[in-house]
């Protein structure tokens, strides 16, 4: 568990951040998903393998334990960034992301949630401003403690490969989730999740509005590449 003088040092790091300029406030970044090995790689834990792919990128250590969460802090070209994965499993994720927030004294348009999806193509992102859970347990858990406010960012990464929002026939969704990739799904996903790296960054220095102006048609349009050589399972 994190010690008492660490989140000390953390908070009054990032304090007289939190209260300056928007352009020089913390970024909390946090992917969804379980814990453990079990789960490592699966389908459902695409948003904790967004945040180690920025980790490594901006060489931010995972080490710590936080509100929940392993917990990583670092900088960004100046601008602070919090990198969180909560530990609580998936549909308890608020549990993790609603206090780290609050700890910060961070407003919600300075969160960002990285989550699986199952509504677009396979290997496509999207970046949102805000939105709703779309039966997305994780995502709903995180709103609720949000105190239903839903005015944080999203960065959803999809799952799918026939792209219409449910598994292929009649398997169970909660058993389609927890499955591995397979070869061509995992190669397209590798691929998502690095560019998810630099949509982070372009986040992280230019603003978000800016970020889904240059990457959204772009992700948009993808899948009519990809359909050439679609997801299999």
């Amino acid at each position: 568990m994190s010690s008492p003088a660490m989140a000390a040092r953390l908070l009054r790091r990032f304090s007289s951040a939190a209260s300056s300029p928007p352009c020089s406030q913390p970024w909390l970044f946090i992917g969804l998903g379980n814990p453990g090995e079990k789960y490592k790689h699966t389908r459902h834990n695409v948003g904790f393998d967004m945040i180690d792919a920025f980790a490594r990128s901006q060489g931010i250590p995972m080490t710590t334990v936080h509100c929940k969460a392993l917990f990583g802090e670092g900088m960004v070209e100046g601008v602070p960034v919090l990198l969180a994965k909560p530990q609580t499993y998936m549909n308890l994720s608020g549990e993790s992301t609603g206090p780290l927030a609050a700890y910060y004294k961070l407003p919600l348009n300075r969160v960002l949630v990285m989550y699986d999806d199952t509504d677009l193509p396979c290997g496509v992102l999207r970046l949102q401003p805000k939105g709703g859970h779309a039966r997305h347990n994780g995502l709903k858990n995180v709103i609720y403690h949000f105190r239903g406010n839903r005015e944080f960012s999203r960065l959803r990464i999809d799952l799918n490969g026939s792209g219409i929002g449910r598994p292929p026939g009649q398997m169970d969704p909660k058993a389609f989730l927890l499955q591995p990739f397979n070869k061509t799904a995992r190669e397209r996903i590798d691929s998502a999740v690095e560019e998810s790296v630099d949509i982070l960054r372009t986040v992280i220095l230019q603003g978000l509005t800016e970020a889904a102006r240059l990457y959204n048609t772009e992700q948009k349009y993808k899948h009519l590449r990809l359909e050439k050589a679609p997801c299999d399972f």
